[in-house]
């Protein structure tokens, strides 16, 4: 089991230098493929269909679930092919952010290697939860290839304001 760093995301809205451009980084990669897509098609589809092409070309968005269990939330991500130092948690008082980039390179002296389907893949994928959370109580680690992510509910959260009343 790898223990993998968690992000934390202010409430007053204050986000990381390095989350942000993290959501910047993938935007662009879109853009920039979305428009590749669509200089070789020429005019006829849609610009949206392009976008999308692109997400799928160069976003994994791995299989997930999402669970509520004693006052946690407890996501479990498939994060086969990514080592810890790959990936990223962002938490935010509403949500859960997962990121990863990952290479494979081979080594100039490597011989034989008739084919290599390897390559850079990236990962993100944000979850909404529905209560805030204590992002300052978000655990995450790596075990068998499944990223676990453990956000504590917010104190708050599941109270009413009309409580006692």
């Amino acid at each position: 089991m790898a223990t993998i760093a968690v992000e934390k995301v202010k409430e007053d809205g204050s986000k990381s230098p390095s989350f942000i451009d993290k959501l910047e980084k993938f935007s662009d990669q879109i853009r920039h493929r979305a428009h590749e897509i669509f200089q070789t098609r020429g005019a006829d589809g849609s610009a949206i269909g392009d976008w999308l092409q692109a997400e799928r070309e160069l976003m994994l968005t791995p299989e997930s679930e999402l669970v509520e269990k004693d006052g946690k939330y407890e996501v479990s991500i498939a994060a086969a092919g990514f080592r810890p130092g790959e990936l990223k948690v962002s938490a935010l008082p509403d949500s859960l952010v997962v990121s990863g980039e990952s290479t494979h390179k081979h080594e100039e002296n490597e011989k034989n290697v008739y084919f290599c389907e390897f390559g850079r893949k990236s990962l993100f994928r944000q979850f909404q939860l529905p209560e805030k959370i204590n992002a300052d109580k978000v655990t995450a680690n790596l075990t068998d290839g499944i990223l676990h992510v453990t956000a504590q509910k917010a104190a708050s959260a599941g109270k009413t304001l009309n409580a006692g009343a």
